[in-house]
């Protein structure tokens, strides 16, 4: 275990240096210049010169992203001031610090994420299972069907037609915003409930299908059928036996699913105005912000790998068969 853990974590640094130099180096591939933006239409050449070294783009571009990276672990000192480690510079937009913007926008990613996927885990689950269990029967054909349909939508179709019905049509429920938990837990479920409905429309319908899939396949193997042939009990052998190994596909699914809403939900946030990290790097982008953009990209990346290699880990005590050798 501990040398899969060695390995793993070592190619997660390689991948993380490759995500960091790919996304430093495309972005001068756009063209739009940021100590343009930021100097306005009466700029003078003196004053774009100082507005570039105050950015620190005023370097050769291989000796910004070799600073930027010696910034992340030692720190850097920038015309803004002191930027102690982890240092991920100082946004181009409105100068706030990068590392502190992060932090403040992860708690509405962190929200979102985990309320939606307690939701959308449970009933995707449980309806698989159902489906599974009732092969063949109306109650299969009706989950079926409906996963099928549901998974075919899109948040950005689905969320404006809920807010539309239940707040501007109805009034039953307010429109989508963040209240912090540890201020207003009423304020943060009720501003967060619309959000994780939408979610759970949508990869409810996945995990229904992969679990009933899954768990077809499982009740098809022979160690399930000896179970049975020896006198078990369907439901005993249904849970004991094909449960626990139709969630090898269901965790690394799941892993990979919460690793990329932890690093931000883009569309679900955009499309409901939550100020988390989906949000925070499409304005980014928008806005030409490099540091920004480098550091929810990082952020977002090592989230993703983290979860992958939880996944990996978590096999072995899934299923004995599975080894990590």
């Amino acid at each position: 275990m501990l040398r899969f853990l060695v390995r793993r974590s070592l190619g997660a640094m390689v991948i993380l240096l490759i995500i960091s130099a790919v996304t430093f180096f495309l972005f001068y591939a756009v063209p739009r210049d940021p100590a343009m933006l930021a100097c306005g239409k009466n700029c003078t050449p003196d004053a774009l010169e100082v507005i570039r070294k105050n950015m620190g783009i005023d370097e050769p571009i291989p000796m910004q992203y070799w600073h930027f990276m010696i910034g992340i672990f030692a720190g850097r000192t920038f015309a803004q001031g002191a930027c102690p480690a982890p240092c991920f510079g100082y946004s181009f937009a409105n100068s706030d610090p990068v590392w502190d913007t992060i932090l403040d926008r992860f708690p509405t990613t962190v929200s979102l994420t985990v309320g939606g996927a307690i939701v959308f885990l449970v009933i995707g689950l449980g309806a698989g299972m159902i489906a599974a269990w009732k092969r063949g029967t109306f109650a299969d054909k009706l989950f079926s069907t409906g996963s099928l349909v549901l998974s075919s939508m899109q948040i950005y179709f689905v969320g404006p037609l809920v807010m539309a019905l239940l707040v501007f049509n109805l009034g039953l429920l307010d429109q989508p915003s963040y209240v912090p938990l540890s201020e207003d837990p009423a304020g943060w479920f009720m501003g967060l409930l619309i959000p994780w409905m939408v979610i759970q429309i949508i990869f409810t319908a996945n995990y229904t299908r992969l679990s009933r899939s899954s768990m077809i396949e499982q009740l098809a193997e022979d160690h399930v059928r000896t179970a049975r042939a020896k006198g078990m009990s369907g439901k005993f052998v249904f849970f004991r036996y094909a449960w626990r190994g139709s969630l090898i596909p269901i965790v690394t699914i799941f892993g990979v699913d919460l690793g990329s809403l932890l690093g931000g939900a883009m569309i679900t946030e955009w499309t409901f105005s939550l100020p988390g990290l989906g949000k925070l790097a499409v304005d980014s982008v928008a806005n030409t912000d490099l540091p920004m953009v480098m550091g929810v990209m990082l952020f977002s990346a090592t989230f993703i790998i983290l979860f992958n290699v939880i996944v990996d880990a978590a096999y072995a005590f899934i299923d004995p068969r599975v080894r990590l050798a």
